[in-house]
């Protein structure tokens, strides 16, 4: 007997058990057998699933009961107040971002690709791979696999003009996943209690981050070629800050692209201020109509910390980043790093290592970047027709998201609760800005599941959106 049959046995004794007195005896097992025409085996499931689920409970040699319900006693964790303190930050919770949406919703709320857009039959062959290789039973280097080093800087190498110093593999400590690196980073070139510059809107992982290392988030806005160089000239002034945080490219949750005029003057403004500039390349290969421009490629002077990562891309089961960083910079980050997690799993190094040099990774590429631009361009239409009130006024030219402005005075938190109670899960734009919101945005991703339903999840909000009208 299959799963099925212990699944149907479950729910009829389920019911039985609904209508029964606290400690009635179950039927023999024998009778169960022949009652549901299942095998002992398929019955002995289903009585250990209902045991496991409080329902039940087995007397040796006597027989199986309906169980007596205790009212259990509340737990007093009081104590902890006192030796916990009041907490340095006050958590808010997981982001919307890192939400598990039903599986019958419309989900645009993800900040991760469906899987339809990752390299599977890739990832499964490198992981076979490098399970047979020693990287599966041997401790790797503090910094990261050299030959995993090595392509990364030779990624941003590649990109670098001719006469800039490349960066080297020495440069490079692998980190699990750009979170744990921005924490690192943070904690590493900023003195606890001092600012750090964001952009504005940014990264809610980044504004997380900052809050968690004990930093001070000052917000710099940001607009569709990038920050003005004149406010953030007086933002390092004002601030005192000597870090700025920006995602030059395909940012999240924009999917802005700077301008060439704009990223050189930012990176002249970092320089005038003897500053660094956190480049967080996260989008890097989730280019639609632009190519990536790292403005790490422009420096040679330690200004810029890059920071690529490989998971939404790969695998997100294989958390594998990197940071690029010279000088004294670099060992503070490594020490970091070295005193949070010791070393990356270098199972998970090789297995990454493995699927970005196969022949066959560019061509994935080549066809993840015709599917996001079939997706965006189907949800930007699907919200023009059905939700206009929803405006979009940059169409992204690469990345995972749109970032959709909403008319003045709409609550985004009760149209998101509205919008769920309908079957689609949307992200409020809130989380993204380090201070108050300028206004009401969603954040929409057009990476996720089934992107057939992006018309009705747009029917969806914008019925939504005109109720609230």
């Amino acid at each position: 007997m299959n799963d099925d049959s212990s699944s149907r046995i479950s729910a009829a004794l389920r019911a039985w058990i609904a209508n029964a007195p606290v400690g009635a005896r179950l039927p023999s097992t024998r009778a169960l057998v022949a009652e549901h025409r299942a095998s002992p085996v398929t019955v002995q499931r289903a009585l250990r699933e209902l045991a496991g689920a409080g329902l039940l409970e087995t007397r040796p040699g006597v027989g199986t009961f309906v169980r007596t319900v205790r009212t259990a006693r509340p737990a007093d964790y009081g104590w902890q107040t006192a030796a916990l303190g009041s907490p340095e930050v006050r958590s808010h919770g997981v982001s919307t971002a890192m939400r598990t949406a039903p599986n019958d919703a419309m989900a645009l709320h993800s900040g991760y690709p469906d899987r339809e857009l990752l390299p599977e039959r890739l990832v499964r062959a490198a992981l076979g791979r490098a399970g047979r290789s020693d990287t599966a039973i041997s401790r790797p280097p503090v910094a990261g696999l050299p030959e995993l080093q090595s392509w990364f800087a030779h990624e941003l190498g590649a990109a670098c003009p001719a006469g800039t110093a490349v960066p080297g593999p020495s440069d490079v400590v692998v980190l699990p996943g750009s979170q744990g690196g921005l924490s690192s980073i943070f904690r590493a070139l900023v003195p606890r209690g001092r600012a750090v510059l964001l952009e504005s809107p940014t990264y809610w992982g980044a504004i997380t981050a900052a809050a968690q290392t004990g930093v001070r988030a000052v917000p710099v806005s940001t607009g569709p070629e990038g920050p003005d160089p004149e406010e953030l000239d007086r933002a390092f002034t004002e601030s005192g800050a000597r870090v700025f945080y920006a995602q030059p490219t395909f940012a999240n949750p924009t999917g802005t692209q700077w301008s060439t005029e704009r990223a050189s003057a930012v990176l002249d403004v970092v320089r005038a201020h003897g500053a660094f500039l956190v480049e967080d390349d996260w989008a890097h290969d989730f280019g639609i109509t632009s190519t990536p421009r790292p403005l790490a490629a422009q420096d040679d002077s330690g200004h810029v910390v890059y920071l690529r990562s490989l998971t939404k891309s790969v695998s997100p089961a294989l958390r594998v980043a990197a940071v690029i960083a010279r000088g004294p910079a670099r060992e503070r980050i490594l020490a970091d790093r070295t005193a949070e997690s010791m070393y990356v799993s270098g199972l998970l190094q090789g297995a990454a290592l493995d699927v970005v040099t196969q022949p066959a990774w560019q061509t994935h590429l080549r066809g993840v970047r015709d599917a996001l631009r079939a997706r965006r361009d189907l949800l930007v239409d699907s919200l023009l027709e059905h939700a206009p009130a929803a405006l979009v006024d940059h169409v992204p030219p690469g990345g995972l998201n749109l970032w959709a402005r909403l008319p003045d005075g709409t609550d985004v938190r009760e149209l998101a609760q509205d919008c769920e109670r309908a079957g689609l899960v949307i992200a409020a734009g809130d989380e993204w800005f380090p201070a108050e919101p300028t206004g009401p945005f969603l954040r929409l991703n057009y990476s996720g599941p089934n992107p057939s339903a992006f018309p009705r999840a747009a029917q969806v909000l914008g019925r939504a959106l005109s109720r609230r009208g």
